[in-house]
């Protein structure tokens, strides 16, 4: 697995302001899409593209777009969705699935509670959208649930992670010869007794929509 820790000042100026525990709900939302745009041009340099010709209006010129299949971007519901709309900005022609993955706060495991997502996914690219690599255990299901249909090819977007989350990672998959590559804001400093993000910046599913009593 390779990490990549995005290193660009405008990168780390919105995620300063998304640690900020006064940040509201509404720019909190706006800031996470603008990062994950940025974050997107890094993940995305080994989309496949394949190449054409193409007629300006003054001659013959050769280019690429996008090859076929379309990539497949997966936000992991809740949370994942605040990075969608800063995805398919950049890849609007992507296509999007859903998983639905919630953490066990007592054993910290994944529950998988929901999918919507092509059931063979050979030869596919995908996007997997998730703001926080924490203990890594969500992920991880995620990127097995992706590679058993057939992905092979894996990109993973987060705006923060932890050292243990991508241990968790490496050696959840050690043994798969899918390439996955993870793209971050950055890496912080361990996990907390409760399993969150130190220093962090909270609960991302509860600032990006609120708390729901």
């Amino acid at each position: 697995m390779h990490v990549h820790v995005a290193d660009h000042p405008l990168i780390s100026h919105k995620l300063t302001l998304l640690r900020d525990k006064t940040t509201d709900s509404p720019t909190f939302r706006r800031l996470a899409d603008e990062l994950v745009t940025l974050l997107a041009y890094e993940a995305t340099r080994d989309v496949r593209v394949v190449p054409v010709e193409v007629t300006t209006p003054v001659a013959q010129t050769h280019g690429v777009r996008l090859s076929e299949p379309r990539p497949l971007v997966v936000p992991i519901l809740r949370a994942g969705l605040g990075m969608l709309e800063g995805m398919q900005r950049l890849i609007p022609t992507a296509e999007v699935g859903f998983l639905g993955m919630v953490r066990n706060e007592e054993t910290l495991h994944p529950v998988t509670y929901a999918e919507r997502l092509p059931d063979d996914l050979t030869g596919r690219q995908c996007y997997v959208l998730d703001p926080m690599l924490a203990t890594g255990g969500s992920l991880s299901a995620a990127m097995h649930f992706l590679i058993q249909r057939g992905a092979d090819h894996i990109v993973a977007i987060t705006l923060l992670a932890a050292p243990e989350g991508i241990a968790r990672l490496e050696a959840d998959l050690a043994s798969v010869e899918v390439p996955v590559t993870l793209v971050t804001a950055g890496l912080d400093e361990k996990l907390n007794e409760l399993g969150y993000i130190v220093p962090g910046l909270g609960d991302a599913g509860d600032r990006l929509y609120g708390v729901a009593d």
